[in-house]
């Protein structure tokens, strides 16, 4: 019953948003009584977040192994892409009520979606270091999130796919020459 309400609630989410979000919206579309609803989440934030929450952890990233490093995180980003954009657009169109209700932000909602689960980056990344493509200490945390900073900002600012090309940019002309360039410098 839980997964069919979760899934009423995306499908309202995405339908009406998070503003016309109600509880007698989500039982009605998952066809059982208010009640229900109100006795698994307190409140629409928790109801919407959960939402999201099962949406993200039911189409993880797959950890692709192409053999190198560029072919990875272009496998990787396309991979976001095709599981992510509807959701970033989503969240970034309507969500603005639920992060002022919770005070929350977009990160904040992020971490509780990652969930201290182990990222497919750090396979790839980890592939990489030990066939010699890059230095582990090139690896700072704000490196390695770079790639998916700058494909969560193109999807924010266009609310649209990103283009295979602009994947190639990010890795190509941002990414590889900087781990490559930090690498080289460390050695």
């Amino acid at each position: 019953m839980e997964g069919a309400l979760l899934e009423a609630a995306w499908d309202e989410l995405v339908e009406h948003g998070y503003a016309a979000l109600t509880f007698e919206g989500v039982a009605a579309r998952a066809g059982t009584s208010r009640p229900v609803v109100r006795r698994r989440w307190a409140s629409r934030a928790e109801l919407a977040r959960a939402a999201i929450v099962r949406r993200s952890r039911a189409h993880p990233a797959t950890e692709p192994d192409t053999g190198s490093l560029r072919g990875d995180l272009l496998a990787l980003l396309a991979g976001v892409v095709d599981r992510r954009a509807e959701m970033t657009a989503l969240v970034a169109t309507s969500f603005g009520a639920y992060f002022e209700e919770t005070g929350t932000s977009f990160a904040d909602l992020r971490a509780e979606v990652v969930g201290g689960r182990t990222l497919a980056v750090e396979g790839v990344l980890e592939r990489a270091v030990e066939r010699g493509e890059i230095d582990r200490s090139a690896l700072t945390p704000r490196v390695v999130a770079l790639p998916f900073d700058l494909l969560r900002h193109e999807l924010l600012m266009t609310l649209r796919p990103v283009p295979r090309s602009v994947l190639e940019e990010i890795v190509d002309d941002i990414f590889l020459p900087l781990v490559a360039a930090r690498s080289r410098t460390e050695r």
